[in-house]
């Protein structure tokens, strides 16, 4: 390895190096303010890393790691989204009364195991990032130690997602033995001529699907989600549901491209019936929830339906580079929306174990006693709902592009079906805010200092410049698509 490529993998080395050094602070000395200070800096000097790491892009770092432009830009998103996790946990951690300084260790480590999912071109690093990812998120869940629920959904995720991880690692091995590779682009070549191994090679795409389909939460394999997302603590669910599965996405979309795995009609078949009952039972299965977390969890479900669409998309070569970009898009948004609206579960969850499971019943109001937190939440969850002059509403502009300019009919009418089904929950959170009550609530929300009401207003101009001043980013990703094709 020469400069170029240490300086190519500037976020993955400070993350790695920063975790270390946690671990040495944590050991000579626990102090929450120290720990947390140190993980902040870390994960924005590993976020603007990246403005330096650019001009040695795109190369090979050994078989294992592509850094690219792809890379980078991830890389430099999922690392701002830990560092603004690590921000709103502060109080939250502290009303715990559990020794909090290892859950930010855990937190660096696990964006570390994303950020190598975005860098990954081999198998082996897939699995590898994939699996740092997930081991720090079983004891995230846990947090804190001195409750039942968190315990349980963490056993539930270590069990379900030990036995999905089982599952795909054999339909590597099956793939490894059909082709004899596991990087991405020679396996791409080697697929084509694996005629005679066919049978292996459906049983080994059903596995991987399988194993992939409950990383990102996709119908059928949905149904640890709204468990998981209702017993972790809320800062650890926002993580969960935006940069745990925006890695996966883009390790998937970097295989997609690599391997050329859009030739293959049986597959995109089958990601179309993904993306299909995904789209329509979350946002149903959503309808009924009074409980925003899991009102949030099935409605997840459904943006990951939404998500897979541009695989499809990208199987016909004409429409490939609008479906990336659209996809590429569509995770920023949803990424900082996401973190967006668990923010304010986290906030409201900071004063005690009896308020971690906030119901519609919980916000009501809130508008007239904290209006900057309920406007977070408000933008946000209009963001989720696709309204006009928001993140979410361009990102689906975008996606509907994609499927109008292949004819997805089918998928495009899910999507629209969908999205006007989530309308409904998203306003009804927003009216229960909104409601005028003659007292505050008993347990009003915690008002946070300075930094937090710093992070809420960045969140909300985030979310409004994305949906209204959406240029610049759109030239930007259209400009690293060829380092992508």
């Amino acid at each position: 390895m020469n400069a170029a490529d240490f300086y190519s993998l500037a976020p993955l080395l400070i993350l790695a190096g920063g975790a270390t050094i946690l671990m040495l602070q944590i050991a000579f000395r626990r102090d929450i303010k120290l720990t947390s200070a140190l993980t902040v800096a870390t994960l924005v000097a590993a976020a603007f890393s990246i403005i330096g790491a650019d001009d040695n892009v795109p190369r090979f770092v050994t078989p294992l790691l592509r850094a690219d432009h792809l890379a980078l830009v991830f890389s430099g998103l999922f690392c701002l989204a830990a560092a603004v996790t690590s921000i709103l946990s502060i109080d939250y951690l502290r009303q715990r009364g559990d020794e909090p300084e290892e859950f930010f260790l855990l937190l660096i480590l696990s964006t570390l195991g994303a950020c190598v999912l975005a860098y990954a071109a081999h198998l082996a690093s897939l699995l590898l990032g994939l699996e740092l990812m997930s081991i720090s998120l079983y004891a995230l869940i846990a947090y804190p130690d001195k409750t039942k629920l968190p315990l349980e959904a963490a056993i539930k995720y270590l069990v379900l997602s030990g036995a999905a991880t089982a599952t795909m690692l054999f339909g590597f091995a099956l793939l490894y033995g059909t082709t004899g590779t596991m990087q991405f682009a020679a396996m791409g070549d080697q697929l084509v001529d694996a005629h005679a191994g066919s049978a292996v090679l459906l049983v080994a795409a059903v596995m991987v699907v399988s194993g992939l389909g409950f990383k990102l939460s996709l119908v059928p394999f949905h149904m640890w989600t709204p468990d998981v997302y209702d017993g972790a603590p809320a800062p650890v669910t926002g993580f969960l549901a935006s940069v745990s599965k925006a890695a996966v996405f883009v390790a998937l979309l970097r295989w997609f491209l690599a391997s050329d795995l859009f030739r293959f009609d049986i597959l995109i078949d089958s990601i179309s019936l993904l993306a299909i009952f995904s789209m329509l039972a979350g946002n149903i299965l959503a309808l009924l929830q009074s409980n925003i977390k899991r009102m949030l969890a099935y409605s997840s479900i459904a943006h990951m339906g939404y998500l897979v669409i541009i695989l499809v998309v990208g199987s016909n070569m004409d429409n490939r580079a609008l479906a990336i970009e659209a996809g590429m898009y569509y995770l920023i948004a949803y990424t900082v929306t996401t973190i967006a609206a668990f923010g304010l579960l986290t906030l409201l969850s900071s004063e005690g174990h009896h308020r971690e499971n906030v119901q519609l019943h919980d916000v009501s109001g809130l508008f007239w006693h904290q209006p900057l937190y309920a406007s977070l939440m408000m933008v946000a969850l209009l963001s989720l709902a696709g309204i006009p002059l928001t993140a979410g509403f361009i990102a689906k502009f975008y996606l509907i592009s994609a499927a109008v300019s292949d004819f997805r009919w089918v998928l495009l009418g899910s999507l629209v079906v969908g999205s006007g089904i989530g309308i409904y929950y998203y306003l009804r959170v927003i009216f229960y805010m909104t409601r005028k009550v003659e007292e505050h609530n008993n347990n009003p929300v915690a008002p946070g200092g300075w930094l937090v009401k710093a992070v809420s207003c960045a969140l909300i101009a985030s979310i409004l410049l994305l949906g209204t001043v959406p240029q610049p980013l759109m030239e930007y990703l259209r400009s690293i698509l060829q380092v992508v094709n």
